[in-house]
């Protein structure tokens, strides 16, 4: 991996980590896994009193808020149950996080993420989450085009395909940002932040 360093204000930012999410089949990383390696992150980061962005993606019962154009993809315009939008209660209940509600793919379009993240004078994000491939990506192609270091916790993120996953990771990140494995990044953490 190519990482390099962390800037003195960066922040964690945490994509879809909620029940309807971590409850789905997702590879390379179980998301138990991939739920624990956040913590350890989200942890690390609060210590350092660093922000942490929990991203959640939710939808009105009726649609109304959904991304609209047709596609091709199974699913479009089903329900979902109740509570399927809730972060993850090993992540959630920090009063001072950041909390964002997304409604697309990626976290800075039609949200105050990049608002919230610059009146706290934070230059770099570390991402992680689910699904590598959409949420995680869509969010790390848009923090480089807003113009913050990207670093990915490439452990700390999961798929629902495997080869999506790796095409991410091993083709996309590298033109976006840094790649490291959580425990890089707590290292560097602990060597740029004590």
């Amino acid at each position: 991996m190519t990482l390099t360093t962390l800037d003195p204000r960066t922040a964690l930012v945490v994509i879809d980590l909620q029940a309807g999410i971590l409850g789905a089949p997702v590879v390379p990383y179980p998301g138990a896994d991939v739920l624990a390696r956040n913590v350890e992150l989200a942890d690390a980061f609060r210590a350092r009193k660093l922000p942490v962005a929990l991203v959640r993606v939710s939808f009105a019962a009726d649609g109304a808020d959904a991304v609209p154009g047709r596609t091709e993809a199974a699913g479009a315009g089903r329900s979902l149950p109740a509570g399927w939008d809730v972060i993850a209660p090993e992540l959630a209940g920090h009063p001072g996080d950041i909390t964002v509600t997304k409604h697309n793919w990626g976290a800075f379009h039609g949200t105050d993420l990049d608002v919230q993240l610059r009146r706290r004078g934070v230059t770099q994000i570390v991402l992680t989450g689910i699904a590598t491939s959409i949420g995680v990506e869509s969010t790390a192609r848009a923090a480089h085009e807003h113009g913050y270091h990207v670093t990915l916790a490439t452990d700390a993120m999961s798929d629902m395909n495997e080869e999506a996953h790796r095409n991410s990771v091993e083709r996309i990140f590298p033109r976006l940002g840094e790649r490291g494995s959580t425990a890089e990044i707590l290292a560097l953490l602990d060597k740029t932040h004590g």
